[in-house]
């Protein structure tokens, strides 16, 4: 019988060969589904540009007929600030009917109309100023839109008579009790439209000027990451501590603050998700509020802004989950069948706003982007776009998706 000798050298060769087709093949494969999920998720854009196109240039029809209003335009009497800082006060905090003159008592869940509101008033329009400009400059790239935005930019954050100070020592204030607190830092969610607007504008942009924007979100920065009331908030177990990290993501993406930026998506691993979210996918915290149909969406569209703006191939947020099974799919699977019909909502009624909600949530168009929803994208479609109810607008801070897809 014959001795057969094989060729070490040959069968090594093959072998080197057989594992570069292996891989060859699993590149192959993992770029197909990474072009499919990239053509998915250009459709899903182009859908959403369609549904809402001539909305979105209608608003910035209207943008472009407004001059700035910022917070040097009316003087809030209660505030222990100067003429450029913000001034709050807290939503759920009414006067002491046995004494005028005593500190105010909190009334959770009821908004006290006689708050000064003209500074957040300000800020909001601002916001949906800008985010209108943007959005239409996306879809046209018509620079009269970006010149008309810096007009308002100019006004808030580089003028010196007219801009803020980059700082909310005194938000959300309440009388007789605190001159501002660290929960309303909350209220810079609605400069996010600015930063992001102007990211989408930026290479319509003067580099000085666009570089003037970045140092003022960086001053803001700076002080919301280390001023106690920062901090405080930042370590808010419910919705607060969400919106902080939400917030300081987008100027960090905004100012290029990569430390900050890789801060938030650990945050986002390691505190949101384990300490917010169920196993079920609901917010405990929020379903124990007096709000917690509106919060529960409030908190999940702060979620998944933050997944929209801190995953990279490398670093999915929308895919990553808890060692228990804590994830954003669950988050957004929990909610959405009470979206699509709030009659099954299981929970208490919200005491205000119920008949408001829901509206077109960011939340679902992120998520049929990323999980490739046909379902999650014809509920948002169907929804109302543009809300036109105060508090509603209030607690809608990403108002114009394009920017963010």
């Amino acid at each position: 019988m014959p001795i057969t000798i094989f060729n070490s050298s040959a069968t090594a060769k093959a072998a080197i060969v057989f594992r570069h087709a292996m891989l060859y093949v699993m590149g192959c494969l993992l770029w197909c589904n990474t072009h499919a999920q990239q053509q998915a998720a250009m459709s899903i854009q182009q859908s959403a540009i369609a549904a809402i196109q001539q909305q979105v240039l209608d608003n910035a029809a209207w943008a472009m007929k407004q001059q700035p209003i910022t917070v040097t335009a009316t003087i809030a009497e209660r505030s222990a600030g100067g003429k450029h800082d913000f001034y709050s006060e807290g939503d759920y905090w009414w006067p002491n009917p046995a004494s005028v003159d005593s500190p105010y008592i909190q009334k959770d869940g009821l908004t006290n109309p006689d708050n000064f509101t003209a500074h957040r008033e300000a800020m909001i329009r601002f916001s949906r100023v800008v985010g209108a400009l943007a959005s239409a400059y996306t879809i046209t790239r018509n620079k009269k839109y970006v010149q008309h935005a810096l007009l308002h930019c100019r006004a808030w954050l580089t003028d010196t008579a007219t801009s803020m100070n980059p700082s909310l020592l005194y938000a959300q204030a309440i009388k007789g009790r605190a001159t501002g607190r660290g929960i309303g830092i909350i209220d810079a969610i609605q400069l996010m439209e600015v930063a992001q607007g102007l990211l989408v504008m930026h290479g319509a942009i003067d580099g000085k000027l666009y570089q003037q924007f970045q140092n003022w979100f960086g001053g803001y920065l700076q002080w919301v990451t280390t001023h106690p009331y920062g901090k405080d908030e930042m370590n808010a177990k419910n919705n607060h501590g969400t919106c902080w990290t939400m917030q300081v993501a987008v100027f960090a993406r905004f100012t290029n603050n990569k430390v900050l930026l890789a801060f938030c998506a650990d945050r986002f691993k390691n505190k949101l998700l384990p300490e917010q979210l169920a196993v079920d996918g609901s917010f405990p915290l929020e379903l124990k509020r007096t709000k917690p149909y509106g919060y529960s969406i409030f908190n999940l569209d702060a979620m998944a802004t933050i997944c929209q703006v801190l995953s990279s191939k490398g670093n999915d947020l929308w895919s990553y989950a808890t060692p228990d099974g804590r994830c954003m799919q669950k988050a957004v699977g929990f909610l959405y069948p009470f979206i699509q019909n709030k009659k099954n909502w299981p929970y208490t009624k919200d005491v205000m706003y119920w008949n408001e909600w829901p509206v077109a949530q960011p939340f679902l168009l992120f998520a049929a982007a990323n999980f490739n929803s046909t379902d999650y994208l014809e509920t948002w479609k169907a929804l109302e776009h543009y809300p036109t109810e105060n508090e509603v607008i209030r607690n809608l801070p990403i108002r114009n998706p394009l920017l963010w897809l």
